[in-house]
């Protein structure tokens, strides 16, 4: 009988240890899994639900617009509109899958690949250089994470990239990622990218602006468009070339796409449009009450008009100095403004911020109180030395021109006449007039304040000077037209303010003829721009402020210049620089209007026969606070002082020579304060 021999095979020490690390492997591997499933399952239970990510961003999205729907300036992190995955475009998904996961539909969250290159890149360079991330995992950090190059940081976005992935679908995992990703700029979702870089709302996307949006995640501020239009047209190329290669888009349509010709959004201004910017903003409290929702600002700004302001003021202030400007529509509607010379070297804005002495651009308010008690612009009256309990007004040039129509005495800012007016008619009820007409800050009764003394805010004199144009009524300067969700809905809309009549339209009317002068023939004469313009000319002692303020064509524009720390400046008058830069601005300004002709062609009350006016009377005055509006208060008594002579003195050779101080002179150069009285009659 044969006999079978059983034949055991014998493993040697290697094959013994082999198998028993490949026992432990497996083993290892299935406690790793085991583990990872369980922090998986934790990690799931933590993270929110879809709705609650979707609702999630924090801060809210402000875009302030220019009149003409310029985006020219944007604030807060931008979301944009939440779009779903339906309303995504295709070509913007593919772009981003492309360049971004192209296995994205087939792994579970993590691309093993991915980290496989991520981690052997790591031992090569001894440094993270490649994240190896899926777009599961982008989303996963931008939302719980932050972007450290840590080994612990890149397992906890393992870990919860795979619950993601075991909570949400595909299209909800892309829908979440395309509407946070960071693309720069301050916006977060393609739709807030789109509006940033492009203008438009994500759902109309063209294949090369997907392009350009696509190629932002990878280092959003290397390839914004606003940073290196190049380098982001350059991307977005390689990206229509990766698409092509994911067979994503065929070759006809990758030819077809030109970077290069998509119209980008303007950049916003940094520089003085920020000036009125930072002045409407804070307004936006009193507003509205949304906090959430992304918005537009719409704002009365005028961009053509900025940048004539911006190149005014820049072009003529004196060396040295700072120059603010503010003009103002007939409605109210700030059209431009400017708080300074440079807003990146100072943001403090000169405009509506700080007060400064006006000079005798606050003879405004000093002939309106003189119209409105019954001064005539035609009344005679006395420029000669003067004293009122103790103060000596002078003339510019300290020269008197004797007898002289107001309306001269007005054109060539005749100190002495001035200091006569107020002491006729008060400082009091020239206080009042002054609170009438919008003045908001404190206003002295001292004899010397009809020369100017009290500080005041370019805003504040120039709404003043509006308010003369438009025929005596009050106009409240406003820059926010409307307010709207990017969506559209209607949040604001500005609605006329109430009307109030300051001064009878005669006031208003003989007040803009005395301005009329004044620039055609006085001191203003450098505001001259070829069409009707009213103005008054302002200069302080020792040349530390300079004013021009002024309307034509329904346009009120002020201009002031001088130094911060309120040093003098030689030859800052206010018929200089600020009246160069007045016209500079407003020949820019109104060139499109039509031109208009003021209402001087007044019918004054009818002088009862026998009385003359202003002899010391007593006279009610209404007290005005500082909206204009007509307060309770005592009586305000006008005190006796000029009284108009009923015979004017010819202008003759006797007149040129008392007025002139004895001495023959040429004129001087537009916009030099003339300190003489005009030797022919204003008519």
């Amino acid at each position: 009988m044969a006999r079978t021999r059983k034949i055991s095979k014998e493993r040697g020490p290697m094959g013994t240890w082999f198998l028993r690390i490949a026992k432990a492997g497996v083993v290892a591997v299935l406690l790793g899994v085991m583990v990872l499933g369980i922090f998986v399952a934790i990690a799931r239970g933590e993270i929110d639900s879809f709705e609650d990510l979707k609702a999630s961003p924090n801060g809210q999205m402000i875009r302030v617009r220019a009149a003409d729907g310029t985006v020219i300036q944007s604030l807060g992190p931008s979301f944009g509109r939440w779009l779903t995955i339906n309303q995504l475009p295709s070509e913007m998904k593919d772009a981003m899958v492309a360049v971004e996961d192209r296995r994205y539909y087939l792994h579970p969250g993590v691309d093993p690949i991915g980290i496989t290159r991520s981690f052997y890149v790591r031992a090569a360079e001894g440094r993270w250089t490649q994240g190896g991330s899926t777009i599961t995992q982008q989303l996963a950090r931008n939302i719980y994470l932050n972007n450290n190059k840590e080994f612990g940081r890149k397992i906890r976005e393992i870990i919860l990239a795979l619950a993601m992935e075991t909570k949400f679908s595909k299209d909800q995992i892309l829908e979440l990622y395309l509407n946070k990703v960071y693309f720069g700029g301050g916006a977060y979702g393609v739709d807030a990218a789109s509006r940033r870089f492009f203008d438009h709302g994500a759902e109309n996307i063209s294949l090369a602006e997907a392009a350009i949006i696509a190629g932002l995640v990878k280092a959003p501020s290397r390839y914004s468009p606003t940073a290196d239009a190049q380098a982001a047209l350059d991307r977005a190329t390689v990206v229509v070339k990766v698409m092509q290669d994911a067979g994503m888009i065929t070759a006809a349509e990758a030819a077809s796409v030109e970077p290069a010709e998509v119209k980008l959004a303007d950049e916003s201004p940094q520089d003085s449009v920020r000036y009125f910017t930072d002045w409407v903003l804070p307004q936006l409290d009193g507003l509205i009450d949304e906090t959430e929702k992304p918005i537009d600002v719409w704002t009365t700004l005028d961009l053509k008009m900025q940048r004539a302001a911006t190149t005014a003021i820049a072009s003529n202030v004196p060396r040295g100095a700072q120059g603010a400007l503010v003009a103002i529509d007939r409605d109210g509607a700030v059209k431009a403004m400017v708080g300074g010379t440079d807003y990146v070297t100072s943001n403090y804005n000169r405009a509506v911020t700080a007060v400064r002495q006006p000079g005798s651009a606050w003879k405004l308010f000093v002939y309106l109180t003189a119209l409105e008690a019954g001064f005539r612009p035609e009344d005679i009256v006395e420029d000669k030395p003067v004293e009122i309990d103790g103060w000596q007004p002078k003339n510019s040039g300290g020269n008197y021109a004797g007898s002289i129509s107001l309306r001269t005495a007005f054109a060539y800012s005749k100190n002495t006449i001035a200091a006569q007016i107020g002491q006729e008619v008060g400082t009091s009820s020239i206080a009042n007039m002054a609170r009438r007409f919008g003045i908001t800050t404190p206003v002295n009764t001292l004899p010397s304040m009809v020369l100017g003394t009290s500080e005041t805010r370019v805003i504040d004199m120039t709404q003043a000077f509006a308010a003369v144009a438009a025929n005596g009524r009050n106009v409240t300067p406003y820059g926010i037209s409307k307010v709207t969700t990017i969506d559209g809905e209607l949040l604001y809309a500005a609605k006329p303010s109430s009307s109030v009549q300051l001064v009878d339209d005669w006031v208003a009317g003989a007040m803009t003829d005395l301005m009329q002068t004044a620039v055609a023939t006085g001191t203003g004469r450098a505001a001259n721009i070829g069409r009707p313009v009213a103005g008054k000319t302002g200069t302080t002692s020792s040349n530390k402020d300079g004013w021009f303020l002024g309307f034509s064509s329904g346009l009120t524009t002020g201009v002031w210049m001088g130094r911060d720390d309120a040093r003098s400046i030689g030859g800052l008058e206010g018929g200089r620089a600020p009246a160069q830069a007045w016209a500079a601005f407003m020949r820019v300004a109104v060139a499109g209007r039509p031109m208009e002709k003021f209402a001087t062609e007044v019918t004054f009350p009818e002088r009862l026969e026998g009385e003359e006016p202003l002899l010391g009377e007593e006279e009610e005055f209404l007290l005005f606070d500082e909206n204009g509006m007509p307060i309770e208060g005592d009586p305000v008594i006008r005190d006796p002082g000029l009284v108009p002579t009923s015979e004017p003195e010819l202008l003759d050779e006797g007149f040129i020579e008392r007025a002139t101080g004895g001495r023959r002179e040429q004129r001087p150069a537009p916009g030099v304060e003339d300190p003489r009285g005009l030797p022919r009659p204003f008519r």
